[in-house]
């Protein structure tokens, strides 16, 4: 018999190579290779086609109630889900360490405990103790929850095999738990692969609701090996800026429910509160109108969110160069935009140095915020405040040309909500809205002559 071979795989993109080397060369990591035990060499010539049970096949239209979602009893929490939980889900929830993953699912289980559910909280980082004092601290020391401490995933499936299946399972976090049949130890990939795959299947086997707290590298993805994210129904991000009150609980994966769907929170004293305007909290204290700022309605999957987009220029001294910094935008869209207002609009910002900011802390990746950063840029330049009560959106284009986007309705709808009254953006697809005037735009040069205007 050959001798197995070694094998040495990233703890960080879970590439596999036949030697150990400092430097990962499919991720570019240092020191992330760590030696795995060997697999049992499967000859190819071993014949699966006999021997193993019959699956029974079940039609697609067969006359079979579907499973009816659970709810959190959090209605953002259920709004990213898409609904609420499945029976029988997975989900892997990642975000940066502080950011609430665990008191809000210490929340959501209490939620489903108080109305008649069997709620399980297993935790491998923290005493059972610290977690009733956590939750004391939350208001929830009442809460019927079955707390453990625990690392061994043999212990976790024994223990629940001999009780009736919870409504929800909540294991903190895979990256902590062990199996004594993988060698290596926890958090490496064939710890964290088997392990999961171990709880997943417990999980749909008993129609369980399994929720995955995992443990995040330091670019903000999700550590461990990639195949974690495919084995699981729902992948969810919580983030937001430690020092900012606001978390978001983003959906990047969802076989049960849309991926652009988000959840808004504020961290307060008794735990995560629920955000049902999140406008309301991006928007505060714009009490005056100053130049340079500009008010752009975001669209997060079906909810519109109006964010506060920022503007600064300075003029330098002749000879020095200037600086470009963006904080919740791209910056390589911005230096596109200043090239387009330059050759397009013949305003130059070589001698100045620009700074924008997305007020709040939120991030901006829809392409409709290029008309609200143009309409602030050239605020900031000719220091003239933008209209009052106005919102700005629109994608830009190279040649100059304001080009339509998605859903422009809704946007003006939740504008005209929150009391603005002047629209811009494109011609194609404005509706009217009672309370509010729009006012299309076809090329970015009408738009500084709408900004000069005053109108």
């Amino acid at each position: 018999m050959a001798k197995p071979k070694r094998r040495f795989v990233c703890q960080a993109c879970g590439s596999v190579t036949t030697r150990w080397q400092g430097q990962c060369a499919d991720c570019s990591e240092w020191n992330t290779l760590a030696e795995e035990a060997p697999e049992t060499i499967f000859s190819a010539k071993h014949d699966l086609s006999s021997g193993g049970r019959r699956v029974a096949f079940v039609p697609l239209d067969a006359p079979v109630a579907l499973p009816v979602r659970r709810s959190t009893g959090i209605a953002e929490f259920d709004r990213a889900l898409g609904g609420g939980l499945v029976p029988g889900c997975a989900v892997l929830m990642g975000g940066d360490p502080g950011i609430g993953k665990s008191t809000l699912l210490l929340q959501a289980a209490a939620k489903v405990a108080s109305t008649g559910g069997d709620a399980v909280y297993i935790s491998g980082e923290e005493a059972s103790d610290q977690i009733r004092l956590r939750a004391d601290r939350l208001g929830l020391g009442k809460a019927p929850i079955q707390l453990a401490s625990t690392t061994s995933v043999r212990d976790i499936l024994t223990t629940l095999g001999s009780m009736n299946p919870p409504s929800l399972l909540v294991i903190d976090s895979i990256q902590t738990m062990h199996s004594d049949q993988i060698e290596g130890a926890p958090g490496t990939v064939s710890q964290v692969r088997g392990c999961a795959f171990e709880l997943i299947r417990y999980a749909k086997e008993n129609g369980v609701s399994l929720v995955l707290v995992g443990h995040v590298t330091k670019d903000g993805s999700i550590a461990g090996p990639r195949v974690l994210e495919h084995m699981v129904d729902v992948v969810m991000s919580f983030e937001g800026e430690r020092s900012h009150q606001y978390r978001i609980l983003r959906a990047i994966k969802n076989r049960f429910g849309a991926v652009d769907e988000i959840g808004v929170f504020a961290m307060a004293g008794a735990g995560l509160e629920e955000v049902g305007n999140p406008s309301m909290l991006f928007l505060s204290g714009r009490e005056d109108q100053v130049a340079g700022s500009a008010v752009f309605p975001a669209l997060e999957g079906t909810r519109p969110v109006l964010v506060e987009i920022q503007a600064l220029t300075v003029r330098l001294a002749s000879g020095a160069t200037p600086r470009r910094a963006v904080v919740g935008w791209d910056s390589g869209r911005l230096a596109m935009l200043l090239a387009v207002l330059e050759a397009r609009c013949g305003l130059s910002f070589s001698t100045a140095e620009v700074y924008l900011n997305v007020a709040g802390g939120y991030r901006l990746t829809d392409p409709a915020a290029d008309l609200a950063v143009a309409a602030a840029l050239i605020s900031a330049l000719s220091d003239r405040p933008l209209p009052q009560a106005s919102i700005w959106f629109g994608e830009v284009s190279l040649a100059g040309e304001v080009r339509p986007v998605a859903h422009t309705p809704v946007r003006l709808r939740e504008a005209a909500k929150l009391g603005f009254r002047l629209g811009c953006g494109p011609e194609a697809g404005a509706e009217k809205v009672d309370g509010l005037r729009y006012s299309p735009l076809k090329l970015l040069p009408n738009l500084i002559d709408r900004i000069m205007g005053g109108s």
